[in-house]
């Protein structure tokens, strides 16, 4: 057994341990606001950790049908869990102040998360992967003349999940229409979903995966040792997430009423950064050893499962919590922040249409998510004073991603119209029973 992989291995569960071991003795529960954030977010991030590579041993256990459908389940489970959380509350007391609350901080971790994924995920791997090509050569990516345009080139297979994505990413301008989540999202995304699982499963031929680190590492246990060390990955990481989501989530709340932030502002950007990070690190890790296509491969199908799954589920557990259907509602502030979270999804399907991200356009990605959360956050603090409000901000930034998106989809129409093209041909091939060899 590889000891780097091991060392990494027990790194990561160890990161849990100050959480399990407060949790387990009852002395969490005396923690300051601050020291629970600490010790509970280092918690979730190591079960996050473990729960990914977990996930990756299963691929070479279980049947693909049910792979792909618990593992999209289980990539978005560390944000699910924050968002879940709130979307209960706002069910057990709905029709009160709490209850509205917890409706607005759903939308604000889900957004932040998605917007996270794609600002710093999606840009910040580009960047890294040109970067690296100066170290160690990367067959993904195009050196080219002239100021930053060197560019990585993305893998045309993935071309289902970028149209899936583009249709999610319209509805979700339909959203806040309706005056919350509501049953139509749950069907129509989850359905998405659905949809996209059953032309995966008929189109394409069985494959072995090919892993690396520590899922590499645990494959080459022999069952049913192997199937033992993924369910105990499973059952414990699961545990963790569970006890720690929620002290997590209301510590990060008092935290920012001590330093005068609003908690959606603390829920929003600080507590997907927890669930995000595992994610980034592995992709960065294939990154290093030159697999960036397959990297940003798993950063855009992250994208999908959150986009469609996230948010489509949000409404069940509300409802639950309700005890019977109802909406979950949300304020004109969380409308604008759907808004622009759809409007940066189109954006960014824009510069990825022709299936390869420059330099210019992952630094302008960056530029544009950081610029907003940073005047938003200085705005906040009183430390700028803008002459317009935070949700007119936030329109003036959808407005910004859209205008730009436009000019791009016009500017590659023939990229658009192939992809559509290509996505219409696997579905009927799929659809058929006749997948392309």
């Amino acid at each position: 057994m590889d000891t780097r992989k091991l060392g990494v291995l027990v790194a990561a569960a160890l990161l849990t341990a100050p959480w399990l071991g407060s949790w387990l003795m009852g002395s969490a529960e005396g923690f300051s606001a601050g020291l629970t954030v600490a010790v509970a977010g280092t918690g979730i991030l190591g079960a996050s950790f473990l729960l990914t590579w977990g996930a990756e041993t299963a691929e070479k256990d279980v049947p693909r049908a049910f792979a792909i459908a618990v593992l999209a389940v289980l990539a978005v489970a560390p944000e699910y869990a924050v968002d879940a959380l709130y979307a209960w509350q706002a069910g057990v007391n709905a029709g009160t102040p709490a209850g509205v609350e917890a409706g607005n901080l759903a939308v604000a971790n889900m957004t932040g998360a998605n917007r996270i994924l794609i600002g710093i995920g999606w840009a910040g791997i580009a960047l890294f992967t040109v970067y690296r090509a100066g170290a160690a050569r990367d067959p993904a990516v195009k050196d080219r003349s002239g100021f930053l345009t060197d560019a990585v080139s993305l893998d045309r297979d993935i071309s289902l999940e970028v149209a899936f994505l583009f249709v999610a990413t319209l509805w979700a301008f339909l959203v806040p229409l309706g005056g919350g989540i509501d049953i139509l999202d749950m069907l129509f995304l989850v359905g998405l979903y659905v949809l996209y699982i059953a032309v995966v499963l008929r189109g394409e031929p069985e494959e072995d995966v090919e892993h690396v680190g520590v899922p590499a590492m645990l494959g080459r246990i022999p069952n049913p040792y192997r199937a033992l060390t993924v369910i105990t990955l499973f059952a414990f990481s699961g545990m963790i997430i569970f006890t720690a989501v929620e002290p997590f989530a209301h510590s990060l709340e008092l935290l920012g009423e001590d330093i005068g932030v609003p908690s959606f502002f603390m829920i929003q950007w600080i507590a997907p950064l927890a669930s995000e990070s595992p994610e980034l690190i592995v992709v960065v890790v294939l990154v290093r050893k030159a697999r960036s296509t397959a990297g940003f491969n798993a950063l855009v199908s992250s994208k999908l499962n959150q986009w469609t799954l996230l948010i489509g589920t949000l409404v069940l557990v509300h409802s639950i919590a309700l005890g019977e259907y109802g909406a979950l509602s949300f304020d004109a502030k969380q409308a604008a922040e759907i808004w622009i979270t759809a409007a940066q999804s189109l954006f960014a399907l824009a510069l990825i249409i022709n299936f390869e991200i420059d330099v210019r356009e992952a630094v302008g990605l960056l530029f544009l998510f950081l610029s907003q959360v940073i005047l938003e956050f200085l705005a906040l603090r009183d430390i700028l004073h803008l002459p317009i409000s935070e949700t007119e901000l936030l329109y003036v930034f959808t407005a910004v991603y859209i205008a730009l998106a436009l000019v791009l989809f016009a500017l590659r129409r023939g990229a658009l119209v192939r992809l559509v093209s290509d996505t219409r041909s696997i579905v009927s091939d799929a659809m058929d029973g006749s997948p392309d060899s």
